[in-house]
């Protein structure tokens, strides 16, 4: 199936999406379009809102008119992709663009939050995808194992390098820091694990 009859596939679901109960998020992977149900915990929340925060605080800096935001969805429609990262690296202006997604080739970095029911998509489709699309920074946060990846120098379908972490470490991002000290482990309700 070509990307655009994909794409009005994913449209389609998008508009069906807003009528049910819950929050749904389309993608388009390698099956195709498919509409999956997002209930992010707090602490993946919390995760996204510490890294978001501290990337737009040091963007301007380094990419001005850039931003860390979360929420748009990114497309190749080369490769037939389109995906939702947990945050992304972007122009402040793709934000008012008509279109529910940006264009892959505007985007610097991508931020995954690893979820504890489906980790093999961002550690094996995303992992594939990602740099395929030309995103030359991908840093996976799991909050399982409190490791971090950070993917760079995209080549084809595959990252060349790659910089493990822990949390609590001050991570490497390109030409930007995120201190990982406040990132919390999943666990069970009022656990305070790090």
């Amino acid at each position: 199936m070509d990307y655009a009859k994909m794409r009005a596939i994913a449209e389609d679901l998008t508009a069906y999406a807003e009528h049910l109960e819950g929050s749904w998020n389309v993608e388009i992977g390698p099956s195709g379009p498919f509409l999956a149900m997002m209930s992010p915990s707090k602490r993946h929340e919390g995760t996204v809102h510490r890294i978001r925060n501290q990337l737009n605080q040091q963007l301007p800096a380094t990419r001005p008119g850039y931003v860390c935001a979360n929420g748009p969805e990114i497309e190749h429609p080369e490769i037939g992709r389109m995906r939702r990262p947990d945050a992304l690296v972007i122009p402040e202006e793709a934000l008012d663009e008509p279109g529910l997604a940006v264009d892959a080739t505007q985007v610097l970095a991508v931020v995954e939050i690893v979820s504890p029911s489906n980790p093999e998509n961002d550690y094996g489709e995303k992992l594939a995808e990602y740099p395929a699309m030309g995103i030359g920074l991908y840093m996976i946060v799991d909050p399982r194992t409190g490791t971090i990846e950070v993917h760079s120098e995209p080549c084809k379908d595959r990252y060349r390098q790659k910089a493990p972490y822990i949390f609590g470490d001050t991570v490497a991002l390109g030409p930007w820091t995120v201190e990982t000290g406040g990132f919390l482990r999943y666990g069970k309700p009022g656990d305070q694990v790090r």
